[in-house]
């Protein structure tokens, strides 16, 4: 069984009041031969893992070559988007496939989210201490 990591919250408008700060994740993600190390919105809310148009072709992903095509929901519904599969590691744990819409938008955060990042960690928030934590799933089970 391994430990939960523990993150704080970040405080995304540092002017206004606590209700600014969001759970954002350190996380590096690779493909092929190309690494990043961002930060990801955990949103438990969003169905699926949203990946940002710019960090997609930084990851070295063509956008003609992605013949997958996802549809988004919600707010992002209006924005074309193409499945992708990116190796991807939170703190020391083990690396993990996560499956991501990538989105033509550059406006968007990139966003953990059910599909499959809830599936892949256990997170429990704790909003009173701006604070959360992240533990692989057990997969003994």
């Amino acid at each position: 069984m391994t430990t939960p990591v523990r993150f704080a919250y970040a405080d995304t408008a540092p002017s206004r009041a606590e209700g600014s700060r969001l759970a954002y994740a350190p996380i590096t993600l690779r493909h092929r031969t190309h690494l990043v190390t961002v930060t990801g919105l955990l949103d438990s809310g969003s169905t699926v893992n949203v990946l940002p148009y710019a960090l997609g072709l930084q990851l070295g992903f063509v956008w003609d070559q992605q013949p997958t095509r996802v549809q988004l929901t919600g707010s992002l519904a209006r924005l074309p988007a193409r499945g992708v599969i990116v190796s991807s590691q939170v703190s020391s744990f083990p690396p993990v496939e996560l499956a991501f819409a990538w989105t033509q938008s550059t406006e968007v955060p990139m966003i953990l989210g059910q599909v499959n990042f809830f599936m892949e960690f256990d997170v429990c928030f704790f909003r009173s201490q701006a604070a959360f934590e992240i533990n692989p799933k057990d997969k003994t089970n």
